[in-house]
């Protein structure tokens, strides 16, 4: 059971631990399936391949979160990873710092997107179940008033016919 709002401190344990399954060789690629919350009514399933990290899903991240769509420009993923770049203290020491914390925000949003995808399902489910009770209540109301109705006709006519009677 994941906490509402979603703590960010969800993601990290399993982060961790796929982490260290694909390290250790216990498996050779993590693949997630989540539900991607589109908009209030539209939630789709979204596989995303999480390790190892591949050019190709990069770019299907860029797609899919909208990243690099800012006012100056598009980025284009394939020229920046091809792009040289001088990092310090080294490439693999900066990639040690980030790759787990990609691989955390990555777990964080599938978690985030599910929770939101059943919030609205939920949203929308008692919406229609309102609709359908206030239906329901309009009609009973609507029957409720045509049998007192009757109830009181049957009375009348008792009571004139009584009286027409007594004459």
């Amino acid at each position: 059971e994941v906490e509402d709002p979603v703590p960010f401190n969800d993601a990290k344990p399993i982060a961790k631990f796929l982490t260290d399954q694909f390290l250790s060789g216990e498996y050779d690629k993590i693949t997630v399936a989540f539900n991607n919350f589109v908009s209030t009514l539209t939630q789709t399933p979204h596989v995303s391949q999480l390790l190892p990290i591949q050019a190709d899903s990069l770019a299907e991240k860029q797609d899919y979160e909208g990243v690099g769509k800012g006012q100056i420009g598009e980025t284009n993923v394939e020229a920046a990873i091809n792009t040289p770049y001088e990092f310090e203290p080294s490439a693999e020491g900066v990639l040690d710092k980030l790759l787990p914390l990609y691989i955390n925000f990555q777990i964080y949003q599938m978690l985030v997107e599910a929770r939101a995808s059943e919030h609205s399902s939920r949203m929308v489910a008692m919406k229609a179940a309102t609709d359908n009770a206030n239906k329901m209540v309009k009609e009973l109301t609507l029957e409720y008033n045509k049998a007192r109705q009757a109830a009181i006709t049957a009375e009348l006519l008792e009571i004139t016919t009584a009286m027409k009677a007594m004459e």
